[in-house]
């Protein structure tokens, strides 16, 4: 059983919070506060409770070293800007001084730690970094779904320290949304899979072939389907080590419940720089010198016309190169088809990192009944994986 947040007496009490604040920066500066504000109701729960917060999360790639460019000030001040409040900044997760902070926190006040990738015994889940951690708070509650694959110290050795653990209003939104979609959808249940590489959604293909209703695919993932086919692409992207896998996967969907459909039409150019460029041609009649880097309008009529017609839809990864003018039509039309069902009975759900990307690039975030702040960790989950972050927390 893992415990709820609700579940504990906050008064008066120090939580060490795991979140995941790592955000996109620019000049210095927050440039993406979505995972901040998703993490808000947690953080906000604990002061009106009467706590005091030690706030831990990791921020990029630093590797082990200090890099000040990944430093994760420019996230305390923009918390401090949300919450209307100063908050204490420690510059070493676990120095002598960061824990006195801590130990004289009142409640009401909240620490924020510096990056903890700063120490490369973080990702290899070090058991006296863990334990040093640890000494920061009485209560520990994780609320980083984005990290929650990962067996790190933050989140899965620093559990083992404490007889009071459990999970924050995220992850417990996040667990509410994914398992139940997996686990007791409302049918019919669609599926689309975009991106470029099929071997992160082999796990995925796998399961919902089975449960899914329909599977769309799209993206460059499509491209290496399409030529197992016997289409000819083009230069569109293909793995040629994936060849043989969509060929099995092709022969075994043909068995199984869903209903996998392919694009009936393309996007094509020389380039992606060739936006102007642009053009819709059948599959059957991809150009040798051109690249697919869409889906077509009649590929977006088909897909429509599936969505429309589902009570739940997941989408994970995007059906063209949304960032770029030319190539975004496809992922557009889909978000805002998506966005349409909002008020009626379907629910629709975005496995986070480049599908929540292109949802909020089109202003539809809010629009979803569920987007996902983990990519990783949502894709582990939809694939019936159990997360480790989750496991650690568990208690008899």
């Amino acid at each position: 059983m893992v415990r709820s947040i609700k579940s504990f007496a906050l008064k008066n009490k120090r939580v060490l919070l795991r979140l995941d604040l790592n955000v996109p920066l620019r000049d210095g500066a927050v440039a993406d506060d979505f995972r901040i504000h998703a993490a808000l109701p947690t953080m906000q729960y604990c002061l009106e409770s009467g706590a005091s917060l030690v706030i831990m999360s990791h921020l990029g790639r630093p590797k082990g070293q200090v890099k000040p460019d990944l430093s994760l000030i420019p996230v305390g001040e923009k918390i401090a800007e949300i919450l209307e409040m100063p908050i204490k900044f420690s510059d070493d997760c676990i120095s002598e001084d960061a824990l006195d902070v801590s130990l004289g926190l009142k409640p009401g006040e909240i620490h924020l730690l510096e990056n903890l990738r700063f120490h490369e015994e973080e990702t290899s889940n070090d058991p006296v970094f863990s334990e040093r951690l640890a000494h920061h708070g009485q209560i520990y509650i994780n609320d980083a779904f984005g990290t929650a694959h990962r067996a790190h110290a933050s989140n899965v050795g620093v559990a083992k320290q404490f007889s009071y653990k459990g999970i924050g209003f995220l992850i417990e939104k996040e667990l509410r949304y994914l398992e139940s979609v997996v686990q007791r959808p409302e049918r019919p249940l669609t599926m689309i899979l975009g991106g470029a590489k099929i071997d992160t959604k082999l796990a995925l293909i796998d399961r919902f072939a089975e449960q899914a209703d329909y599977l769309l695919i799209g993206g460059g993932m499509a491209f290496t389907f399409l030529q197992a086919l016997g289409h000819s692409v083009g230069k569109s992207l293909v793995d040629p080590s994936m060849l043989r896998t969509a060929t099995k996967i092709l022969q075994r969907v043909q068995s199984q419940r869903a209903k996998l459909l392919f694009p009936l039409d393309v996007v094509t150019a020389p380039s992606l720089e060739d936006g102007d460029r642009a053009e819709e041609h059948p599959v059957e009649a991809i150009p040798e010198t051109a690249m697919g880097l869409d889906i077509g309008s009649r590929t977006v009529s088909l897909f429509q016309d599936i969505i429309h017609n589902s009570k739940t839809i997941i989408w994970n990864g995007p059906l063209g190169v949304f960032e770029q003018p030319g190539f975004d039509q496809g992922t557009r039309a889909i978000a805002q088809t998506l966005a349409e069902l909002k008020e009626g009975e379907q629910i629709t759900v975005i496995g986070g990192g480049d599908t929540a990307a292109a949802v909020k690039h089109f202003g539809l975030m809010t629009e979803m009944s569920h987007v996902s702040t983990g990519g990783g960790a949502s894709l582990e989950l939809l694939s019936g994986n159990r997360l480790p972050a989750i496991i650690a927390l568990e208690t008899a």
